[in-house]
């Protein structure tokens, strides 16, 4: 738990902005919020990944900077979120015959992990692990140790995504001279903070409506068990109205003030004229059939995932909706006529408590969900000295006629000119050679301490 003067810093790197948040956890578990910076994407970002480096590069620089400025703090690390168009999940198994009946074993069930993480995937890599549940003997439980059988069977949801999407990242914060405290993948800790317990024990779908991306992910007994990214978005329906020759702003204002997912059917249509820039006007119902169309495809699109899925029938939570794409009007009545589910519930802000001096910069729109989920996530703290600071707190002691010199250094900074083999991306110690493990690391830390361990013994081989 951070301390009371420990500042958290994250990114997300959305598909239309790029957004920092700095705050800080409280004694009773609520978020306090100190501050948000954020920055376009359209020119460094495509479906939520980067594709420019140096634009995308400075746009950090110019948050940091924000942020820096705000709370009159030095940040030298950050934790960022992963998303983006190639996360998905893919299932695998891995199975174990013993020799004869003995009992079930951490040690068993870890190499049964490691076994299912040199799974490879073409252009992919494997960026997080969840475990479904174990087969042991004929039968399944999700606690398979203390249970005496001859065989076991793990059952494993792998979250991979393209390898580009890692390594941008890396190059992008190596360059902003950040360290990456920690990688989160976004749609799981956006459901971590939207989501209740019942509802991912009984089943729901949480659909994220983002700029260009849709993303789906499915819960059932508490494990997630299916995720994807659709590659439609909000702004493909912005864009379609654009293609009536509007401006993208007015685009966007005729989107959410007369956009409907959905509009009943009517013996005399409206044929209401919506005035535009330029003198010119558009039919009202000609905007409502662009915007139907489009929704009608990412609503069809996400119900073909929920039918692969297997879990169409046991979605007893229903859906939950959030994301900035979720303040369209009549979206419940959309999903209700297209897919027959008539649980749909919109999340407009988190369910931990937020404490800010600027409530203006908190949009309660979800528009900024998946950047708070990030904030609570995180853990250390990513503030430090600045060059100029430890030069003041540079100590010189006389000795005999010598000089020895001793750097009081900030607990857990890692110094950005040292020569030092760092840890491994993803570990949050820094201090010693051989950390500890840590119960509560995440998987994907332990993943990505794993992949560096074996690069760089292939490197020295």
């Amino acid at each position: 738990m951070a301390g009371e003067k420990d500042l958290i810093v994250a990114i997300e790197l959305g598909s239309s902005t790029i957004r920092g948040i700095a705050g800080r956890k409280n004694a009773d578990g609520s978020i306090q919020v100190l501050d948000i910076a954020q920055e376009p994407a359209q020119d460094c970002s495509r479906k939520g990944v980067v594709y420019n480096i140096d634009k995308t590069v400075q746009n950090i620089r110019n948050i940091i900077q924000h942020l820096e400025d705000s709370q009159h703090v030095h940040i030298n690390k950050v934790y960022v979120g992963v998303s983006g168009q190639s996360l998905r999940t893919v299932k695998n198994s891995v199975s174990r015959q013993l020799d004869s009946k003995e009992l079930i074993t951490n040690e068993l069930v870890d190499m049964l992990l490691d076994t299912n993480l040199n799974a490879t995937y073409p252009d992919q890599e494997i960026l997080d692990v969840i475990p479904q549940e174990y087969r042991v003997g004929n039968q399944y439980t999700i606690e398979p140790v203390g249970v005496q059988s001859s065989h076991i069977e793990g059952r494993f949801l792998n979250i991979i995504a393209r390898t580009q999407v890692r390594e941008n990242l890396q190059k992008c914060f190596l360059a902003a001279d950040l360290d990456i405290v920690d990688y989160f993948i976004s749609p799981l800790a956006l459901a971590d903070n939207v989501l209740t317990e019942t509802e991912k024990r009984s089943g729901c779908a949480l659909v994220d409506f983002g700029a260009d991306t849709t993303i789906l992910a499915i819960f059932k007994n508490k494990i997630l068990r299916h995720l994807v990214v659709i590659p439609l978005g909000s702004n493909n329906i912005t864009q379609d109205i654009c293609s009536l020759q509007i401006e993208e702003e007015e685009a966007e204002e005729l989107k959410l003030q007369y956009g409907s997912a959905y509009t009943e059917p009517r013996e005399e249509e409206s044929n209401r004229l919506l005035s535009i820039n330029n003198g010119r006007t558009i039919e009202e119902r000609l905007l409502q059939e662009i915007v139907e169309a489009r929704m009608e495809e990412i609503i069809a699109n996400i119900w073909e995932q929920i039918c692969t899925s297997g879990y169409r029938d046991q979605l007893l939570a229903g859906i939950i909706v959030t994301g900035g794409g979720s303040n369209i009007k009549n979206l419940d009545k959309a999903f209700l006529h297209r897919m027959g589910f008539d649980k749909l519930k919109t999340a407009k802000i988190l369910k931990t408590t937020l404490q800010t001096q600027h409530p203006e910069k908190i949009c309660k729109n979800g528009s900024l969900n998946t950047l708070l989920s990030l904030l609570t996530k995180g853990e250390a703290n990513c503030t430090g000295p600045t060059e100029e600071d430890t030069t003041l707190e540079t100590k010189t002691e006389f000795t005999d006629h010598r000089i020895t010199t001793t750097h009081s250094g900030f607990p857990g900074r890692e110094e950005k000119n040292s020569n030092r083999q760092k840890p491994p991306v993803g570990s949050t110690k820094t201090t010693e050679e051989t950390p500890k493990k840590n119960p509560k690391e995440s998987w994907t830390s332990r993943m990505f301490g794993r992949l560096s361990d074996w690069s760089k013994r292939l490197t020295e081989e």
